[in-house]
């Protein structure tokens, strides 16, 4: 049977948000029990609305997925305070707070410069 593939999953953007969600997973696997509706929850769910919002985003007009995408940085950015917190209450460690930081700088990077397109693109 021939696997099914959608052209949203050929975004480096979305491949990338993919792999910091598996990240923050790994992580927020390391805090305590008491943060399971807390901080566990606020980072895997600003974690997975990146992934979700650029996948929804790409399939509507520029406009929208402009929009998209810049609540996917919002989350990105949820990410970011989460991952400080679980630093600074010790859930983490420095180099995995580093981590983080720099994937998420990466992703950062990527929905600006595709939007900075987009707006191009409607400029043409």
């Amino acid at each position: 049977m021939e696997e099914v593939h959608f052209n949203f999953e050929d975004l480096k953007v979305y491949q990338k948000a993919l792999d910091f969600t598996d990240h923050a997973y790994e992580l927020a696997a390391k805090f305590p029990k008491t943060e399971i509706y807390g901080l566990t929850s606020q980072f895997t769910r600003a974690a997975v609305s990146m992934a979700l919002n650029t996948s929804e985003g790409s399939g509507n007009t520029d406009a929208q997925f402009h929009k998209y995408l810049q609540t996917a940085d919002d989350s990105l950015r949820e990410c970011v305070t989460c991952s400080t917190i679980a630093f600074r209450r010790g859930y983490i460690i420095k180099e995995e707070n580093q981590k983080s930081r720099i994937l998420l700088l990466e992703i950062f990077k990527m929905i600006k410069s595709l939007q900075r397109y987009l707006r191009s693109k409607g400029k043409e």
